[in-house]
């Protein structure tokens, strides 16, 4: 018997769909789904939150010095002329870093390997390229998801049955973050 379900796709396919379902399910908190990906959507996204619960708080708050570009009262960078060339002036500032131990940076790209890239698009001015910015799910994950989950041992997903699809009559439910 084999340990996970194949739903009628090739590995690509099946990699595809999983990755993509877990990364809207850790996005939006919830999903509606067939009952078949969903317990396979279960598996990966509990994982990742067991990664994050583990990892929680293993960084180190580092200052550092960074040089950063002076801006005018528009926003715009402040150039000097030196040796008859524009130059931008930097300010030296000193910045507070999160700095990951080993463990903590092995478990990001474990959950950088599953989830894709997700932008936010804005309400206002929807189809504007320039408007999106990149949502951080990995981040999302250290930050938000796991100091909810940091007391319980697993079962961070629920899955509710909804009922008969009508194309198919596959059983469709939600899978929800607890």
């Amino acid at each position: 018997m084999a340990g996970y379900r194949k739903l009628s796709r090739t590995a690509a396919q099946r990699k595809a769909l999983i990755r993509n379902q877990v990364t809207a399910l850790l996005n939006n908190g919830k999903i509606v789904t067939t009952e078949a990906k969903a317990k396979e959507i279960r598996k990966e996204a509990e994982h990742l939150i067991a990664l994050a619960v583990r990892e929680k708080d293993n960084f180190e708050e580092v200052t550092v010095k960074a040089k950063v570009a002076r801006k005018d009262k528009d926003g715009k960078r402040v150039k000097e002329v030196k040796d008859g060339k524009k130059v931008t002036v930097f300010d030296e500032v000193d910045k507070k870093i999160k700095k990951d131990a080993p463990s903590r940076l092995h478990a990001r790209r474990e959950m950088l390997k599953v989830l894709y890239p997700v932008k936010k698009v804005p309400q206002e001015a929807p189809g504007r390229k320039k408007n999106t910015e990149d949502v951080d799910l990995v981040a999302k994950l250290f930050d938000e998801i796991a100091p909810k989950y940091v007391n319980r041992n697993g079962g961070y997903t629920r899955i509710v049955k909804i009922g008969p699809r009508k194309g198919d009559a596959a059983m469709e439910v939600l899978i929800e973050l607890v």
